[in-house]
């Protein structure tokens, strides 16, 4: 078994050997640019892209057209968002999402305010779900987007999507979700769920970093972020990372064919996990819905412990303590303190992710390292 065991799977998976497989010929040998058109070498590429975004659209149950090719989902929500603003902003400026959005969304929406943009930001339950009642109250002629998180990125929380999407439309606005973290996680119909665009990144899932995609049904128009080219129909303008593309398909027909086993073998370990945590550490509670929730992650709050001192005794498991991409940041988790939690209770609560390849030889070791840390630490402040 290696350590430190690998249990932060939600900031980034490691890449399955069958994706890496079939991505490193086209760093070598199939090196075309998929926009040369004119030879063999680039006919092959958009060969490749166009298989890959096939790949991608069943797995969304879309239609291949729909899917653009970006470099993350950062880019994806920062297309989605800004694109819908600037297309529809002569039908109204108003914006609604949530507090507990990743940075990714929330700073986009705070730049688009300096523009004149009007956001709504809901505060959900102290279980992190929203309901539909509250997206109805708020929305307003002038809304043009609501935008909301399929799976919360650090309580694993999923939200009623398919019913927040139609409360947007009978209000006249569209529906966005950044779905980083269920896809390949969650079966998702965008046509059946009303969805308008989606946003996802290759490496929650275990395919390569610096890939991503933006799913827009069709007919639904938005402005390009990046000019120069016009590629991915003019959405999104930049030589195609062929070889990335090629990965995040192949990741993607994985997730389609494993997604149902390999959720039920996690959630199996996550709840060996959880209640050995709870059942053997006193003072310990989940934050988040105990059923609403991915079946590979747990949140747990460890009281009476410092956090910081915990994150760093736990030298032989990596966890973190929230989103990877604010982990720099030394304030506690802006989506517990929303919950509800206390500055304290924040700092000292762990997010536990697991994924493809967890074992259960590496949760009972997880379990008992983290019985013995915590014991140890809180008899050492009693002292």
């Amino acid at each position: 078994m290696r350590l430190p065991v690998y249990l932060d799977y939600n900031a980034t998976t490691p890449v399955d050997p069958r994706v890496l497989e079939v991505m490193l010929p086209w760093f070598t040998e199939n090196f075309g640019n998929a926009a040369s058109r004119t030879h063999l070498y680039g006919w092959t590429a958009e060969e490749a892209v166009a298989t890959a975004r096939k790949q991608v659209a069943k797995l969304l149950r879309a239609n291949p057209k729909e899917v653009a090719f970006t470099s993350g989902a950062t880019e994806a929500n920062n297309l989605a968002i800004k694109g819908v603003f600037e297309r529809y902003s002569y039908k109204g400026k108003h914006i609604i999402t949530l507090a507990t959005e990743h940075k990714a969304v929330l700073d986009t929406c705070h730049h688009l305010e300096q523009l004149g943009a009007e956001v709504t930001y809901l505060i959900p339950a102290t279980d992190g779900l929203i309901t539909p009642q509250q997206v109805a109250d708020v929305m307003r002629p002038d809304t043009i987007l609501v935008s909301v998180m399929y799976a919360n990125n650090e309580i694993g929380v999923i939200q009623p999507i398919r019913e927040l999407a139609t409360i947007a439309h009978n209000g006249g606005a569209l529906f966005h979700t950044d779905a980083t973290q269920a896809v390949g996680k969650l079966p998702i119909d965008m046509a059946e769920e009303g969805i308008d665009l989606l946003s996802l990144s290759a490496h929650k899932l275990y395919g390569p970093k610096g890939i991503g995609a933006l799913a827009v049904r069709q007919g639904i128009d938005i402005i390009a972020q990046m000019d120069g080219g016009g590629h991915e129909r003019g959405r999104r303008s930049g030589t195609l990372n062929v070889p990335g593309i090629v990965g995040l398909g192949k990741a993607c027909e994985i997730a389609q064919k494993e997604m149902t086993g390999e959720t039920a073998r996690l959630a199996l370990l996550r709840d060996c996990l959880e209640k050995g945590i709870l059942a053997n550490i006193p003072h310990t509670f989940v934050n988040g819905h105990m059923q609403h929730r991915l079946a590979h992650l747990t949140n747990i709050c460890f009281e009476h412990v410092d956090g910081e001192n915990l994150l760093l005794s736990l030298k032989d498991i990596a966890v973190s303590t929230g989103s990877a991409c604010t982990s720099a940041s030394v304030l506690p988790s802006y989506i517990l303190k929303i919950l509800g939690l206390t500055d304290d209770q924040a700092y000292a609560s762990l997010r536990f992710s697991l994924g493809r390849f967890t074992t259960k030889e590496e949760i009972d070791f997880a379990l008992q390292h983290i019985i013995e840390v915590v014991e140890r630490m809180r008899v050492q402040s009693a002292v």
